[in-house]
């Protein structure tokens, strides 16, 4: 890899980036049912309806797994905490063995000399909360500040930073007008009042641990690099509406206190009422803000599909086993848009970036140089961001580990750590081996 750490600013932090249902297995230390357990189960949801019940086994293995992050050279690791480990109910008693748990991980993570960067919620919610009507619900943002509460009191004290939700385009958009994600809806009606109430629940939670004093709180947020497909005024209007919807909407709720016309044109009919009241709190200022960032789209209009009227196609770059294009230029694009438009000084955190790919053990190794370039690439691009003044922070690859890619279940690898989700078995991949080349040089 052709950069050094002497090209980033000296507090600049290197880590990568997991998902409590993605590693932990929900099926260990008493944790709760989740939305997630309910579509995985759900026929044609899932590939092979896979689920997270053992998934990396990280529960049992995180010692060996943190291991890897402290020989890598690595600074931080960015993980989530489950509500349903905590609160098996969504509210109501917690459950000693996860807090207990969370407790030895926070320790094990400050042992090695690691940053711990903790996500609230990073989708899985509870099912006895789903049955209420999960996002849907006006009262979710007590009830997660509530877990928050929690939580923090038991690990708060030392970890480094605390987001509150993880990208919540997926937690609204995907999941409940696409059907992508847990829920499975699509209503446009569930969609607008998801998507205010997870920024309800962001603004809520982060009054909640402020009173609490704790410290360092952002959010994450996910970015799709769109582009019109042609030169047309009609390209141009979808383009538009589509980074509303997939870009604007949440950056804008938690900086500025709006939501895009563009999108409320749509959405505005089925917002709940009263939805500008909630809006001074959802703005409240933040001390960072997360970036995930993966690829681009291409946005053409479709005149006969109801709102929002686009669909997307792709370019003629590479693609990862996902079929995203590899854009390095897009997250340097992002850096620098959301400094000079919406956070001005604020650190900004790459919190995810990644690839997926075919990867094959051969003779007990795993030879992956399309990530590493992949991986090279976006973190150069965060360096160019830099140098235009963005104040890029960190950036944290995901992921650690192949883990439960959700709708794909394990089919897709991501990781910089190869998987064998049959003996659970950890190899680092070659791509590890090029970073840890860099970072413990």
């Amino acid at each position: 890899m052709n950069f050094s750490r002497s090209d980033f600013p000296a507090d600049f932090l290197f880590g990568a980036a997991t998902a409590a249902y993605q590693i932990e297995g929900a099926a260990f230390g008493g944790a709760g049912p989740t939305h997630w357990d309910s579509f995985a189960a759900t026929p044609g949801n899932v590939v092979r309806a896979e689920d997270g019940a053992r998934a990396c086994d990280h529960y049992h293995r995180y010692e060996e797994d943190l291991d890897l992050l402290k020989d890598g050279g690595f600074d931080a690791y960015r993980f989530s905490t489950s509500w349903a480990r905590v609160l098996p109910e969504g509210r109501g008693a917690p459950n000693p063995e996860g807090l207990d748990y969370y407790d030895r991980l926070v320790d094990a993570i400050l042992a090695r000399g690691l940053k711990p960067y903790q996500t609230i919620y990073h989708w899985e919610m509870p099912s006895a909360l789903a049955d209420l009507g999960g996002w849907t619900n006006p009262d979710v943002g007590d009830w997660m500040a509530d877990y928050a509460e929690v939580i923090q009191k038991r690990i708060g004290d030392r970890v480094a930073a605390v987001a509150t939700i993880n990208e919540p385009w997926c937690v609204s958009y995907l999941s409940h007008f696409i059907g992508h994600h847990a829920p499975g809806l699509r209503d446009i009606r569930a969609t607008a009042r998801a998507m205010h109430h997870v920024m309800k629940a962001h603004g809520r939670t982060m009054t909640r641990l402020r009173e609490m004093g704790q410290k360092n709180l952002g959010i994450v947020l996910n970015f799709d690099h769109t582009t019109p497909v042609d030169d047309s005024p009609e390209a141009a209007r979808a383009a538009d509406r589509w980074d509303g919807i997939a870009n604007r909407w949440f950056i804008e709720a938690a900086s500025k206190g709006t939501y895009p016309e563009v999108v409320l044109e749509g959405l505005g009919p089925h917002m709940p009422a009263g939805w500008q009241d909630d809006m001074a709190e959802i703005a409240q200022p933040m001390d960072w803000l997360g970036v995930n960032y993966y690829t681009r789209n291409f946005t053409a209009p479709d005149p006969e599909a109801a709102w929002p009227s686009v669909r997307m196609e792709k370019g003629d770059l590479p693609v990862t086993q996902m079929g995203w294009e590899i854009y390095p230029e897009g997250l340097k694009d992002f850096l620098v848009r959301l400094s000079r438009d919406y956070v001005g000084e604020m650190p900004i955190f790459v919190t995810e970036n990644g690839m997926a790919w075919e990867d094959q053990i051969e003779n007990g190794a795993v030879f992956d140089p399309e990530r590493a370039d992949f991986m090279e690439r976006h973190i150069l691009a965060a360096r160019d961001a830099i140098a235009e003044g963005a104040n890029v922070k960190g950036f944290f690859y995901w992921s650690l580990l192949d883990n439960y890619e959700w709708a794909f279940g394990y089919e897709k690898r991501f990781g910089i750590v190869h998987v064998d989700f049959d003996s659970l078995k950890r190899t680092p991949k070659a791509s590890y081996h090029s970073l840890k080349s860099i970072l413990t040089r």
